[in-house]
């Protein structure tokens, strides 16, 4: 299995700009990335030095977020906020002008939480225009949008496979098919949805897979979660793609996993 590194939530003792060449130093030629900016609209100079830092460390960019708000405040996506219609557009030319640039075609739209002036309604409809302007804005480059179910925060509506397909189904529908699932095992898992049965319906379909281990979200070994066991079975019901390492470890531990998982392969 080939792994890519999400250089967001791994390597962050690291700044945000060294963290590509610690991933190959590690022994990964691919990472992805959250969005790495604090705006949805960041200078040419920002741009250019989180290109910089990919091409000079020699890794591939193979995920990238749109913008989504305020993370750590608790934001979780611009895709259903009324309100920052605009801004989510002008976050969409950056992120087909980074991917064209660095050769990335994978980008996560964070569906935003639900919001207490708003209908679901209301927010849903908007949302399918903004996925619209997102898959046609990335079609011209071969990009991806990718939809996330997510744990942790109740106000955020997609938490399970069928909620998040939901959403794909009526974006292609439209008639925009450049749009699939981002099956996060662990946020499944959390979630309480069914993943060996999301798998066997649709792993052949999945747009990316990102994985971390329950309870605590470590690396694979730290829980209970049978993450290789899905993994494998994944690939053998067709899907090709890279799994991203999403979890929350400390570099002097985080990789140690790999070399027992390759031993006992």
């Amino acid at each position: 299995m080939s792994y890519t590194l999400n250089c967001s939530i791994l390597l962050t003792e690291l700044p945000l700009l060294e963290r590509a060449e610690a991933a190959r130093q590690a022994g990964f030629d691919s990472v992805e990335f959250w969005w790495p900016f604090a705006e949805a609209v960041p200078g040419d100079k920002q741009v250019d030095q989180f290109i910089a830092s990919l091409k000079n460390a020699g890794v591939q960019l193979d995920g990238l977020n749109f913008f989504a708000g305020d993370m750590p405040a608790g934001d979780r996506g611009l895709v259903s906020w009324k309100g920052r219609c605009s801004e989510f557009k002008d976050n969409v030319a950056v992120v087909a002008a980074i991917g064209e640039a660095i050769g990335c075609t994978s980008f996560n739209a964070l569906y935003g939480n639900r919001l207490p002036d708003y209908t679901p309604e209301e927010q849903d409809e908007l949302a399918l225009k903004n996925l619209a302007v997102a898959t046609e804005g990335v079609a011209k480059i071969g990009g991806t949008v990718l939809i996330e179910p997510v744990s942790g925060t109740e106000a955020y509506p997609l938490k399970t496979a069928a909620d998040a397909l939901k959403i794909v189904d009526a974006i292609k529908a439209e008639g925009n098919s450049n749009i699939a699932l981002l099956a996060d095992f662990y946020h499944l898992a959390v979630n309480g949805d069914d993943v060996a049965a999301v798998i066997e319906a649709h792993a052949k379909d999945f747009g990316h897979i990102q994985i971390a281990d329950a309870p605590g979200r470590g690396a694979p070994g730290t829980g209970n979660l049978p993450l290789l066991d899905w993994i494998n079975r994944s690939v053998e019901l067709g899907y090709t793609g890279k799994v991203a390492l999403e979890y929350k470890q400390e570099m002097a531990t985080a990789f140690q996993w790999l070399n027992t998982a390759s031993a006992s392969a």
